[in-house]
């Protein structure tokens, strides 16, 4: 965006760096996508490493989100990087730890430690198809994941490892892919989830992903994150209205299990390369949903021991029911403020 002339302004309308300005809404963590070999060189390892470097400049926590490809991977489409095209599965699984231990080596040696790494970009269907497919083979993807994990744990042993699919409200899905890696002897850490409601069903979906995320904690014992989240610029309203929601269930689920919620793409504004859910609006100055992470600001991130303050479970009834995706050519990275 910032190679495009587009400049990022605050609620004041001053134009600033966006990590500052994000900053000041609260928000402490980047995610940053790594793509193999990119075409437009965007998301590249120098690229994330520029990135990662700018991030800790500003003293922001950092998550690296493999895609293991050359553009986008998301739940229709996990081509190869073209330099894997012809490789089978265990030359795969060599392929996606030599570029794990690389990437991560590198930020390693700049001193840009993350505390996150995905492995994969919404691979609810596995990813590197067709071998890593999962519902053609799970053990496939199994041995894909093992490999990056492994991989990211050898250059940073206290990392934290995501996977991570969208649909947040589809537990099916969640337990059909969770359940055929743990059955293949998959470790993870963090179950990673997208969330992009729509502004007239926001509340049930929501409702379905609060559900998920607390059967997640309780089948798997593990972390939950909101990876990815959204909704139309000029929806701001209801974006934020959903934003409490979300942050309140995260925080709610048991024994500390919630780390956050990651907005994507909040810079984003004015339809740039076709995307509408950004968080800045036509003039690029925040919109209304940001406030719902700045109301998290005292909040700040606790040891898991230690329950976030100010931050209630979502209101519930007398029966104990609560009340009431595009892509685009993006060169930067998500943003978030976790709840602890």
């Amino acid at each position: 965006m910032e190679a495009n002339g587009r400049v990022v302004r605050d609620a004041a309308g001053s134009a600033g760096d966006p990590l500052d300005i994000l900053k000041s809404y609260g928000i402490n963590s980047v995610r940053l996508r790594v793509w193999v070999n990119p075409d437009s060189g965007w998301c590249n390892k120098a690229d994330v490493l520029a990135k990662a470097r700018r991030a800790k400049s500003k003293g922001l926590r950092i998550m690296v989100d493999f895609h293991y490809s050359d553009t986008w991977a998301d739940p229709g489409v996990q081509g190869k990087p073209a330099a894997w095209a012809g490789h089978g599965l265990a030359a795969l699984a060599t392929d996606v730890a030599a570029h794990t231990t690389d990437v991560l080596t590198t930020l390693r040696d700049a001193g840009a430690t993350p505390e996150w790494v995905q492995i994969g970009n919404e691979t609810n269907d596995g990813m590197l198809w067709q071998e890593g497919r999962a519902s053609v083979s799970m053990a496939g993807f199994s041995t894909l994941v093992k490999a990056g994990s492994k991989a990211a744990k050898s250059v940073f042993p206290q990392v934290k490892v995501v996977v991570h699919l969208s649909n947040a409200y589809d537990n099916a899905l969640f337990r059909w892919l969770f359940d055929g890696l743990k059955a293949n002897g998959v470790a993870w850490d963090v179950i990673g989830m997208s969330h992009y409601p729509e502004r007239a069903t926001w509340r049930a979906t929501t409702a379905k992903a609060y559900a998920n995320m607390q059967d997640m904690v309780s089948r798997y014992g593990k972390d939950v994150v909101i990876a990815e989240t959204g909704m139309d610029w000029s929806a701001a309203d209801s974006c934020y209205a959903m934003l409490k929601v979300l942050q309140a269930d995260v925080a709610a689920l048991p024994n500390g299990r919630g780390l956050g919620v990651f907005y994507w793409e909040p810079t984003c504004y004015w339809g740039f390369q076709g995307y509408q859910k950004g968080a800045f609006d036509d003039a690029g100055k925040p919109t209304k949903a940001l406030e719902a992470f700045r109301e998290n600001m005292p909040v700040g991130i606790a040891p898991r021991a230690v329950r976030p303050t100010g931050m209630a479970a979502p209101p519930r009834d007398a029966a104990g029911r609560r009340a009431g995706k595009g892509r685009s050519g993006l060169s930067n990275g998500d943003l978030t403020i976790p709840v602890r």
